[in-house]
């Protein structure tokens, strides 16, 4: 698990490069924010968070319960979903809006066009909506 990042993900980098390629300007994990939002954006009050869908237990085909230490992994998991909710509401209840990315959105079988995943985020950063939420489309959804 060393070699895990926890900053700089391939899904983070796609979606910092695609967003300043379209005009917004953004400051990377603000340790003075909980949570430490991958991405905030002060002019929006926003902030976004790129979710790995294993390490946050996002119901998806790219996330599936390890074999191995099974209490271990339930326990860490459902850790980090406690604790992703109650970031959402603090950051919610401090004047910020934010934004999930989840991982499936941008790999896998499941994945958007990275066309419609920048335009729903451009979109939510101009709009008034206090949440989004962007994932990889089911198979019984279309784009």
């Amino acid at each position: 698990m060393a070699a895990i990042r926890g900053a700089d993900t391939r899904p983070e980098m796609i979606i910092r490069k695609a967003l300043h390629a379209r005009g917004f300007r953004y400051r990377l994990h603000a340790k003075e924010l909980l949570g430490k939002p991958d991405l905030i954006l002060p002019k929006y009050r926003s902030a976004i968070f790129v979710h790995g869908c294993f390490w946050h237990g996002h119901g998806c085909p790219l996330f599936r319960w390890p074999k191995t230490r099974e209490d271990f992994w339930r326990n860490k998991i459902g850790r980090n979903k406690m604790r992703d909710a109650d970031v959402r509401r603090q950051l919610g209840a401090d004047g910020w809006r934010v934004a999930i990315v989840w991982e499936c959105a941008l790999k896998g079988r499941c994945r958007l066009p990275l066309t419609h995943v920048i335009d729903s985020l451009s979109a939510w950063l101009s709009s008034d909506a206090n949440e989004l939420c962007i994932e990889g489309q089911r198979s019984d959804e279309p784009v």
